[in-house]
């Protein structure tokens, strides 16, 4: 299948991406530190699915967002609040016996040793999602249709939710997903760096990191992961501040990363699959897809929470279309998305 979803006479009514899994109500601490130490926190919400449509809606696709939420105080906080970033969340069912899941973080990158996370999250209304429960003709309405590796460790439902939509079948969406390797959320016993080849393997589009996939598989360098995921059309290696490798069939293209003035570390990865997407959508070549891709990561680095506007089409399509020189010399920092702001070079 090709890396790009074929268009039809039908797709100006057509929803252009998907978006399955689960969002929190997090709380963002007010200040560094233990959480034991944090006096206060400020309310947001995190997902990294719900990330992604957020930001493609913002970009001006056409996304939606297919969970469960409780029904609840804090399900109304997420439903509202996606929905305002103009997501269609007509598919999002409320379950009346189970709460909508909330975590508690602390303000230092995910990588560092001292990152907490205090997940309250199982038995969450989204942990119930399964094959019998969600809205397949939503999940299928979309030009692509994505998922991540977080939704199948929630439960061995969604594990067999994320099975089924990953299986080959025809007609489906193209099938986008991000490996996400969260090793504190599967369950006891279960074999996740199995079940996320096998899941990754199924799907046309893959994102994973390169950090994930030397924790997850013991493999190291972008020519053995492609070895290990031989099927997707296209595989997106994320390797941090060194930028991302596509290889779409046997083309490796190499795109370096901005150097970004960095506000809070979270919510580059989902930023970076939208931009990603979005560009895809739009048809444009490789080198441009992942320079997307990198601009609304940036637009989420120079923010506290995990969403933010990303920068206008044509501002981002000017940035995109630089020679390697001036790409090179580019320098992002807080406010840099805005119209009238100039983007410094160095």
């Amino acid at each position: 299948m090709s890396g790009t979803p074929a268009r039809t006479a039908a797709d100006a009514a057509t929803t252009d991406v998907v978006c399955l899994g689960e969002s929190m109500v997090t709380f963002l601490p007010s200040q560094p530190g233990r959480l034991a130490d944090v006096p206060s926190f400020g309310r947001g919400i995190g997902g990294a699915e719900s990330n992604v449509a957020c930001a493609l809606a913002r970009a001006g696709h056409r996304a939606a967002w297919v969970s469960r939420v409780g029904a609840d105080g804090f399900g109304d906080h997420l439903v509202d609040t996606i929905a305002g970033y103009g997501v269609d969340t007509s598919a999002v069912r409320r379950d009346p016996a189970r709460p909508t899941g909330i975590y508690f973080r602390t303000a230092t990158d995910r990588a560092a040793d001292i990152h907490e996370v205090a997940y309250y999250r199982a038995g969450s209304a989204a942990s119930a999602m399964s094959p019998a429960n969600v809205p397949h003709e939503a999940l299928l309405a979309g030009r692509v249709l994505h998922l991540s590796g977080i939704t199948a460790a929630l439960s061995a439902d969604c594990l067999a939710l994320l099975r089924e939509l990953t299986a080959p079948r025809p007609g489906r969406p193209l099938v986008s997903f991000d490996v996400n390797h969260r090793p504190g959320l599967w369950r006891e016993g279960d074999a996740s760096p199995r079940v996320l080849l096998d899941l990754a393997r199924g799907a046309d589009l893959v994102f994973v990191g390169e950090d994930e996939a030397e924790e997850a598989w013991g493999i190291t360098g972008t020519g053995a992961i492609r070895a290990a995921l031989p099927e997707p059309a296209v595989l997106v290696v994320k390797r941090g501040a060194d930028g991302a490798t596509v290889i779409e069939g046997d083309t490796v293209t190499d795109v370096p990363a901005l150097r970004v003035d960095v506000v809070a570390p979270v919510g580059a990865g989902d930023a970076f699959a939208a931009g990603f997407l979005s560009a895809t959508l739009r048809g444009l070549p490789v080198r441009d897809r992942a320079r997307h891709g990198h601009l609304m990561a940036a637009a989420a680095l120079t923010v506290p929470g995990d969403l933010t506007d990303p920068p206008a089409r044509d501002r981002a399509d000017h940035l995109v279309a630089l020679d390697d020189a001036a790409w090179g010399r580019l320098r992002l920092g807080p406010g840099w998305t805005g119209d009238d702001t100039e983007v410094r070079t160095q």
